[in-house]
């Protein structure tokens, strides 16, 4: 823990070095805009990182996965347009459940799929994984493409969570709020299912010495499938928020975001969740920050914030530790 809280220091620390650079109503908006980008991000990347972590698979294709979350998004509140449409906020909440839940099981169910026709034919082979996978990532945005058209389609937020809320003086969007609890939702979900459940320790002792846990009586490949289908739903979660947000989606959804997850990714460490949250958090901050105080600078920011990050510690935010 004393090697750590640098680490766990840093979002507070860039939070409050920007606030005596602007006023206060205005840090508050950026900084409640960049918490609720940065759990959009965390949302998307979470379930790469947990691949790679627990099954050292680098996937690329993690894009499609977020397009497809993205697009079923998109038909799922088509069709429950009474329920995001309503002047009520179980209602649209509720509409909103659905397309998230409706999302990660088509994206586990395509992960399943992509684990068995692509993934394990590469198992343990990170050349022929970033080959294949870019692959598959073009290959299903043509399927996508098919399947929906070539038009961007547009997405509604629902009614009760269009337009902004007045915190501190400062006008904060309603849905930012909704993306923050969801984002620290799934965390606390993760945290507790690696951390305090069987299944998490038998997916972490596979991880380390799978033959042990076979030699146990328990089917780890199972076990490994199963991670890989919850990062896939995962990254369909993060399209849906990320879509609804936007309120626009293009079968390059998943693509345009792929370079700003592995950023976060390797901002926070490779295959450490905890440092995947540190890291959406650090990147949707300085993105607002730097876009409000430098917007010439916004564009580079990232990629300047991850360079940093590295000279400052060469394995990300939170490493994953291996014994």
């Amino acid at each position: 823990m004393s090697r750590d809280w640098p680490a766990l220091a840093i979002v507070p620390a860039i939070a409050l070095l920007a606030l005596p650079l602007m006023p206060f109503p205005t840090w508050v908006a950026l900084t409640a805009a960049g918490a609720a980008m940065g759990m959009m991000l965390f949302l998307m990347a979470s379930g790469l990182t947990l691949i790679f972590g627990l099954m050292d698979v680098l996937n690329f294709a993690h894009g499609a996965f977020i397009t497809l979350g993205a697009y079923v998004a998109v038909s799922v509140l088509g069709w429950l347009a009474g329920w995001a449409g309503a002047d009520s906020l179980a209602l649209n909440l509720a509409a909103l459940a659905v397309a998230v839940a409706a999302a990660a099981l088509a994206s586990g169910a395509a992960g399943v799929v992509f684990e068995r026709a692509i993934i394990r034919r590469v198992h343990g082979k990170h050349l022929q994984q970033i080959l294949i996978t870019v692959g598959g990532m073009i290959v299903a945005e043509q399927l996508i493409l098919a399947a929906w058209g070539a038009q961007p389609l547009q997405v509604a937020k629902p009614a009760l969570l269009r337009g902004s809320l007045i915190l501190a003086g400062a006008a904060v969007e309603k849905f930012r709020l909704v993306a923050v609890a969801l984002g620290l939702l799934v965390f606390a979900a993760m945290h507790l299912v690696l951390n305090r459940t069987r299944i998490g320790l038998l997916v972490r002792a596979g991880v380390e010495n799978r033959e042990m846990v076979e030699a146990l009586g328990y089917r780890i490949r199972r076990l490994f499938v199963g991670v890989f289908v919850a990062g896939t739903a995962l990254a369909g979660i993060g399209g849906v928020m990320w879509a609804v947000y936007q309120e626009t989606v293009t079968a390059a959804i998943g693509a345009d975001m792929t370079i700003l997850v592995f950023i976060v990714v390797i901002i926070g460490g490779l295959g450490s969740v905890g440092g995947c949250f540190a890291g959406a958090a650090l990147v949707g901050l300085t993105a607002n920050y730097v876009g409000f105080l430098e917007p010439r600078l916004a564009l580079g920011s990232n990629i300047a914030l991850m360079v940093l990050v590295l000279l400052w510690r060469p394995r990300g935010l939170l490493p994953l530790v291996r014994s």
